[in-house]
C-alpha cells in the first residue's frame, strides 16, 4: 500500500468568494426563510441609525423655529421609539444568528463525517489525517466566528454606507460630493488591502492543517523519535511548518490591522475637513440651518464607523471563507462507488453464535425481474487480476488462485510482494485493473459494498480499539450481540483469562487505541471481535506477529476452532502459522511463483523449502 504522504499542504487562494457564500447559506436548509428575516432586522437597525440621525436635525430646527416644546416632546419621544426599536431588532438578530449558526455547523460537521466515511481507502493513502482532521476542527472553528458574529455586521455596515449615502444627499449635494470623494479613498484602501488578506488567510488555514498533521505523525511515532535519538530533527521539521504559519499568519493579521489605522485617520480629516465647510455654508446660508448642518456632522462621522466595522471583521471573513473553500473541496471529492445489486439477505432468525451460513445468501437479480438466492460459502476465486495502486506501477500480474469452502489458504513472501494488497482486493477496498474476483461465484463488483464487508471477518496486524469498554470493543463486529455471547467469543480467543484479571474485567474502559494494554492482548481482542462475528470468510493479516510463542500456541488452538467450516486466507512470516494450510502461495514480485502445502513445497525445494530450512529470510 502507498504511504500516507507527509508532504506540507500547498494554499489554495479563495476563487470565487460568491459561489462559496452561496454554498453556505444551503446549509441553512429549511430555515432560510429565518435568515431572511435576519436580513430585514439588520435592514431596520441600519434605517433606525440612519433615519434617528435625519430627524434629529429636522427636531432641532422646528424646536428652534417654532418654540414649539409639546411638538419637540413628541418628537423627542418618536426619536426615542425608532432608537429603541433598532437596538431591540440588533439584540434580536444577533441571538437569531447565533442559533442558526449552530445549526449550519451542526449540518456540516454532519456532512463532513458522513462524507468521510464513504471516501474511497485511497484517498486515506494519499492525505494526512491531521490535515482531515483540521477540517472538522480549525476550518469548521473559523465558521463560528464569522457567522455568529461578521455575517449580520458586514451586511448591517453595507446598509449603513448606502443610508449614508442617501442622508448626506438629503442635506446638501455639494457637500455630499466633497464626502463621497473621501468615501471612494477609502473603499479603495480595503479593497487593495483585502485581496493581499485574502492570499495570507488562504496561507494560514493551509498552514494549520500542516502543523495539525506533523503534531499527529510525530505523537504516533514518538517511541520511534526518541529510540533513534530524533527529538532534534523532529523539532526541525516541526519548526519548519511552524515558520510557515507563522510568515503567512504575520502578514495576514498585519495587512488586517493595517485598516484600522489607515481608515480612522482618514475619517479623521474627513471630519475635520465636514466641520469646517460645513460651518461655512450654514455661515453662507448655503444649508438649511442648524438641524441641517447637525445632519450633516453625525452623517459624516457615521460614514466612517460603516468601513471600521467592516475592518474589524475582515479577519473572521477571509478565515472563514478560506476555510470553507478547503472544506468544500474535501466535500467535492468523489466518494466510494457503490453500483452493485447483489445484496446479502438475512434467511431466519436463528440465535447460534457460529450459524452465519443457515442465516445469510446472495439475492442476485436476474433479468426477468425476479431474484435467485445463492448460498453464503465463503469460496474466493481470482481469474488472471492485475492490479497497481498508480496505474503505471503494478503490484499483483495476472494473480490466479481460488479458495474453497472451508478451505485455509495461505499466502508468503517478502514485504511488497502483494500480500496484503490481495486482501484489501477482496474487500473491495481498491478497484482491479483487470481481471475478476468471484465470491461463491459472484463478481464482487457486482455485490453491494456492505453486504461484501458484512461477510468477512478481518483480523491485521496493526489492532484499532476504540475508546470504550472491552466488552463494547469485542461486540462493535456484532453490535446486538449478549453479554454471554461476547464471553463465548472472548474464550475462543484465549483471551477471557486475562480480562477476567483485569480490575474491572470487561467493563474496564480502553483508551488512546487500547495503549493500557499489551500488544499480545490488543491482538487477542482483535481475534475476539472476529469470533463474535465469524462470517464464512476469515481473513488474518499477520494477527499473530504481536502474540509471543507461548501466547501463539494458546491462540492458535483458539484459531483452529474458528477456522472449521470456514474459508480462512493467512498471511504470515512464521510459517507455524501457515503449516497446516491446504495451500500456501509464495508471492514474488507481485506474482505467485510457487503454490502447494507444505509438504509438497518442501519436496520441491524452492524458494519456500529455502525459507523452510532457513536458508533465506523474509524481509
Amino acid at each position: 500500500m502507498p504511504r500516507t504522504s507527509s508532504a506540507p499542504q500547498k494554499y489554495a487562494r479563495p476563487t470565487n468568494i460568491f459561489k462559496t457564500l452561496f454554498r453556505l447559506i444551503h446549509y441553512f436548509g429549511k430555515k432560510k426563510y429565518i435568515l431572511i428575516f435576519v436580513v430585514i432586522l439588520v435592514i431596520y437597525t441600519s434605517f433606525a441609525n440612519i433615519y434617528g440621525s435625519i430627524m434629529l436635525g429636522q427636531v432641532i430646527d422646528n424646536a428652534i423655529k417654532a418654540e414649539d416644546y409639546n411638538g419637540l416632546l413628541v418628537s423627542t419621544l418618536t426619536l426615542i421609539g425608532i432608537y429603541g426599536a433598532g437596538a431591540l431588532c440588533d439584540l434580536a438578530y444577533t441571538q437569531i444568528m447565533v442559533r442558526l449558526s449552530q445549526t449550519v455547523l451542526y449540518n456540516l460537521r454532519k456532512e463532513l463525517s458522513i462524507h468521510n466515511q464513504n471516501l474511497p481507502l485511497s484517498y486515506f493513502d494519499l492525505h494526512n489525517h491531521g490535515e482531515i482532521m483540521s477540517y472538522f476542527t480549525n476550518d469548521v472553528d473559523t465558521l463560528v466566528n464569522a457567522l455568529n458574529d461578521s455575517f449580520a455586521n458586514i451586511i448591517l455596515s453595507f446598509c449603513n454606507i448606502i443610508g449614508t449615502i442617501i442622508a448626506l444627499a438629503t442635506v446638501n449635494i455639494y457637500l455630499a460630493l466633497m464626502n463621497y470623494a473621501f468615501m471612494i479613498i477609502i473603499a479603495l484602501f480595503i479593497v487593495f488591502n483585502t485581496k493581499k488578506c485574502r492570499k495570507y488567510f488562504a496561507m494560514q488555514q493551509a498552514g494549520v492543517a500542516n502543523i495539525n498533521s506533523k503534531v499527529e505523525e510525530d505523537i504516533n511515532g514518538v517511541k520511534v523519535v526518541k529510540a533513534f535519538n530524533h527529538e532534534d530533527e523532529s523539532f526541525e521539521s516541526f519548526d519548519k511548518v511552524n515558520k510557515e504559519w507563522l510568515f503567512a499568519s504575520t502578514k495576514s493579521f498585519f495587512h488586517t490591522q493595517l485598516n484600522i489605522p489607515v481608515i480612522v485617520s482618514l475619517s479623521f480629516v474627513q471630519f475635520a475637513f465636514a466641520c469646517v465647510v460645513g460651518t461655512l455654508f450654514l455661515v453662507n446660508s448655503w444649508i438649511a440651518g442648524i438641524g441641517a448642518l447637525t445632519t450633516y456632522i453625525v452623517n459624516v462621522r457615521q460614514s466612517a464607523q460603516p468601513f471600521n466595522f467592516f475592518t474589524q471583521h475582515i479577519n473572521n471573513i477571509l478565515t472563514a471563507l478560506a476555510g470553507s473553500e478547503r472544506i468544500f473541496k474535501f466535500l467535492d471529492e468523489e466518494e466510494e462507488k457503490d453500483e452493485g445489486k447483489v445484496k446479502l439477505v438475512k434467511l431466519g432468525d436463528a440465535s447460534e453464535l457460529h450459524d452465519y451460513k443457515s442465516r445469510y445468501a446472495w439475492s442476485v437479480p436476474q433479468e426477468n425481474g425476479t431474484t435467485k438466492l445463492v448460498p453464503l460459502k465463503g469460496e474466493i476465486v481470482f481469474n488472471n487480476v492485475t492490479f497497481g495502486y498508480v496505474p503505471n506501477k503494478l503490484i499483483l500480474k495476472d494473480i490466479s488462485f481460488y479458495a474453497k469452502d472451508g478451505q485455509k489458504i495461505a499466502f508468503v513472501g517478502s514485504t511488497g510482494a502483494g500480500k496484503t494488497t490481495i486482501i484489501s482486493l477482496i474487500n473491495r477496498f481498491y478497484n482491479i485493473q483487470s481481471g475478476e474476483i468471484l465470491y461463491d461465484g459472484i463478481n464482487i463488483k457486482d455485490m453491494e459494498l456492505s453486504g461484501l464487508r458484512r461477510s468477512i471477518s478481518m483480523v491485521t496486524q496493526d489492532t484499532h480499539l476504540f475508546t470504550g469498554t472491552i466488552k463494547d470493543n469485542i461486540r462493535y463486529s456484532r453490535l446486538h450481540s449478549t453479554d454471554d455471547e461476547i464471553i463465548q467469543a472472548a474464550k475462543i480467543a484465549n483471551c477471557d483469562s486475562f480480562i477476567r484479571m483485569l480490575p474491572n474485567g470487561y467493563d474496564t474502559v480502553l483508551y488512546d487505541d487500547g495503549h493500557n494494554l499489551s500488544e499480545g492482548q490488543r491482538q487477542l481482542l482483535a481475534l475476539a471481535r472476529a469470533a463474535l462475528s465469524m462470517p464464512p470468510l476469515l481473513i488474518l493479516d499477520e494477527a499473530t506477529s504481536n502474540i509471543d510463542t507461548r501466547s501463539e500456541k494458546l491462540v492458535q488452538k483458539s484459531m483452529d476452532h474458528l477456522m472449521e467450516n470456514r474459508t480462512v486466507l493467512v498471511i504470515a512470516h512464521r510459517l507455524s502459522t501457515v503449516k497446516n494450510s491446504d495451500a500456501i502461495l509464495y508471492l514474488e514480485n507481485g506474482k505467485i511463483v510457487e503454490r502447494g502445502s507444505n509438504d509438497d513445497l518442501i519436496k520441491l525445494k524452492g524458494k519456500y523449502y529455502a525459507l523452510y530450512e532457513g536458508k533465506t529470510e523474509l524481509e
